[in-house]
């Protein structure tokens, strides 16, 4: 990410653009304008202009954005050009489902590697990728410079196993617990709350029904 701040919702979008202007180059298309980019995507065109203009100048007035140009640079934004390995801790139903889903079909992610527990686990092979005892975790991390880890261990397992991240130097989780970590200022947490989006999810299908 460029060393000048971007607001988090920005951020959240910009592998949204980076996937759709995948879409355009591998179509043959050469230039967009906000309004179809905006139709795309379903952000609209005001939104998407802030977003870009974070960035400086990506696009001329009556023109629009040339579609290689500004793949190029999202792709060097969201360090597209270099494989990103993630580690995953809780190799349990949703953490095995996880581990079968292969980012870097799509992208430059990938799990080199899962930690758990449970003895019958450690040291095996699960979809491709190793599975370690938890008492490795620091130990590896450290190794194979992991960054950024993906959580899926039990609720009240989950500040501890964080602690023991931070300790080992990793700089972002992806939360999938239901418990709001406390971490320092230096690294990133995302929340994945299932339960949560679910019911917003059925809310608002109950109000439009009220509302039609």
């Amino acid at each position: 990410m460029p060393s000048r701040k971007i607001p988090r919702a920005t951020a959240k979008r910009l592998p949204v653009y980076y996937r759709y202007l995948n879409v355009l180059l591998n179509a043959n298309k050469k230039r967009v304008s906000s309004t179809e980019l905006s139709e795309a995507v379903q952000v609209d065109s005001a939104t998407i202009r802030r977003d870009f203009s974070y960035f400086g100048e990506l696009g001329k007035r009556g023109y629009g954005y040339d579609v290689e140009s500004l793949l190029k640079f999202f792709r060097g934004i969201l360090n597209q050009d270099k494989l990103t390995s993630v580690a995953l801790v809780g190799v349990g139903s949703l953490g095995s489902a996880l581990m079968n889903y292969n980012f870097h079909q799509s992208t430059n992610l990938r799990i080199s590697a899962a930690f758990d527990p449970k003895p019958e686990l450690a040291n095996t092979i699960k979809s491709g990728i190793p599975v370690y005892p938890a008492s490795e975790l620091k130990k590896q991390i450290k190794e194979q410079q992991i960054d950024a880890v993906i959580l899926t261990v039990p609720g009240d397992k989950s500040q501890a196993v964080t602690d023991e991240l931070v300790a080992a130097g990793v700089h972002g989780i992806l939360n999938f617990t239901p418990v709001r970590l406390s971490v320092p200022k230096n690294v990133q947490v995302q929340n994945i709350d299932l339960t949560n989006e679910l019911q917003t999810l059925i809310y608002f299908i109950e109000t439009n029904k009220v509302n039609e």
